[in-house]
């Protein structure tokens, strides 16, 4: 059996969160695999150093001076390697980096750098082999992962090694170049090499203990999720719960893998767990999680219902514009058409003109929308849960504006003023999570 671990930038800020670090990987003999983000933030007025790079490219760049920002890097990195007396020369990495620094370096190369020296210091700390990611994660030019590759050179690498190192993050074009992934592009990394040994756990190490049941921001104390569904964790991050790179759930999926969130400053702590199946809920409801900034078009017309294909044609006006719309109700002689505010911000005019000519009908946009998604895999086939959402709501005079729930009675979406949204977050927590 073997665990793909990875380790987020926080729990690899400092000198005494790689040794907390150590001691999780080598407490299981199973995590032969490591990934490894850059250096974190050690805490909130300090810089990762991801954005360190992004700042010194931007420097190059425009032909400002850099010394102060190369200086930084210099000495997070030196720091670390004699704090914990590791035995990496990683100042000779660092002085042909600065050789390489000059207007024309690339990027991704240079941002790249954050994730290849953290990892190649974490390997000599464990002992471990170290294996460039440029040479596992092959990218085609049009950005899209070479799988076949991929797979063949992961397996290729662990048959070689028993024990890895790899940096997130990053990989590689056909002709040799840094492709680098998207922010939080690290969780990704470990997925796919989860995937391609087939891996019997992810675990994803960051400075919480797992999926939050809702935003700590507005809700005093939320208790942390146990098992999540990949469908629930879907629902949740896509109104707005930030858990994972969104593309890292789709490797591990594939082949049922099990994702584990831990804290690393508090490995004791179960964690998350996401999988395809999972116990029953001790809740009902799993999480809640919304987002604010949303438009509704409501448009109205008398027998609007005996019109075949009414509601296409207005779908197809947003279409044209190259909308996505969130959510449709509908009645008999009226439907809404629920998008984000962003979507809409330069071609609202002409949306509310095309909707009046085509389709004959009375527009009017209401702005100031807020969405709450109430997820949870305890709901289906339960009754009752609707009629505590408006309880619960009625209580606090909020008033909700829509109502949504997909066949599969994982979530329900509740729109209700955007000055209501905190509100409603924290009175929905307390009664279907918190009291229950």
């Amino acid at each position: 059996m073997l665990v793909v671990t990875k380790f987020g930038g926080s729990s690899l800020s400092s000198a005494t969160q790689f040794a907390k670090v150590k001691n999780i990987v080598l407490s299981d003999p199973k995590r032969k695999i490591v990934v490894c983000s850059a250096l974190g933030k050690r805490d909130k007025e300090d810089t990762k150093i991801t954005d360190l790079l992004y700042i010194l490219h931007a420097h190059l760049k425009y032909s400002v001076p850099y010394k102060d920002i190369w200086d930084m890097i210099y000495t997070r990195f030196l720091g670390v390697k004699e704090e914990l007396g590791i035995d990496y020369e990683i100042k000779n990495d660092l002085d042909e980096l600065q050789k390489e620094l000059n207007k024309n370096i690339p990027q991704d190369y240079l941002v790249s750098r954050g994730e290849y020296l953290t990892s190649k210091l974490m390997a000599a700390y464990l002992g471990y082999s170290w294996v460039d990611a440029k040479d596992l994660l092959k990218y085609n030019y049009d950005g899209t992962l070479d799988e076949e590759l991929t797979q063949k050179n992961v397996k290729l690498a662990v048959s070689k090694n028993n024990q890895i190192v790899v940096p997130g993050f990053y990989g590689a074009y056909p002709n040799g170049s840094v492709r680098l992934l998207s922010r939080g592009g690290s969780d990704v990394t470990g997925s796919i090499l989860a995937n391609c040994i087939n891996a019997s756990l992810y675990e994803n190490w960051t400075d919480v203990s797992g999926i939050l049941a809702a935003d700590p921001r507005l809700v005093k104390e939320p208790r942390a999720i146990d098992y999540i569904t990949y469908a629930e964790l879907r629902e949740l991050s896509y109104m707005g719960a930030s858990v994972l790179h969104e593309e890292t759930v789709f490797p591990v999926q594939q082949l049922n893998i099990p994702i584990n969130l831990k804290n690393t400053n508090r490995p004791e702590d179960i964690g998350t767990f996401i999988q395809n199946d999972c116990p029953a809920s001790k809740t009902i409801v799993t999480g809640i999680a919304g987002k604010k900034d949303f438009l509704s078009f409501n448009i109205q017309k008398d027998h609007m219902s005996n019109e075949v294909g009414f509601l296409r044609k207005g779908l197809s006006i947003f279409e044209r514009y190259g909308v996505s719309i969130e959510h449709t109700p509908t009645g008999i002689d009226s439907f809404s058409v629920v998008v984000a505010a962003s979507q809409v911000e330069k071609v609202q005019y002409e949306l509310v003109t095309d909707l009046k000519k085509e389709l004959g009908a009375n527009v009017n946009v209401e702005g100031d929308l807020a969405l709450v998604a109430v997820v949870g895999r305890g709901m289906a086939k339960r009754s009752g849960v609707c009629a505590k959402i408006f309880e619960t709501l009625g209580k606090k005079s909020i008033n909700v504006k829509l109502l949504a729930q997909g066949p599969s009675e994982l979530n329900i979406i509740i729109g209700i003023s955007s000055k209501d949204y905190e509100e409603t977050v924290s009175s929905l927590y307390d009664s279907l999570i918190r009291n229950n």
